[in-house]
């Protein structure tokens, strides 16, 4: 085996490194941001329920939905 295949090989793996931690910081934000949103829903939700939040601000819980269904977007 040559040097330079040697060094393309190790080229190679360090940027298949590169590339899985940069996918799996990526993951682990849209993961955080996800439970930030459930938790702002069910929150939205519950104040709904107990009448601290009236129909006229339904925009905030779409705001929500939109945010959640995109970040879901690329799970499939």
């Amino acid at each position: 085996m040559k040097a330079s295949d040697t060094n393309k090989r190790s080229n190679d793996d360090l940027i298949l490194e590169h590339e899985a931690k940069t996918v799996s910081g990526l993951l682990e934000s849209k993961e955080k941001y996800r439970k930030i949103v459930n938790a702002g829903i069910t929150r939205w939700v519950k104040d709904f329920q107990d009448g601290r939040i009236e129909v006229n601000t339904v925009d905030d819980l779409k705001k929500l939905i939109e945010i959640d269904l995109a970040l879901q977007k690329h799970d499939f």
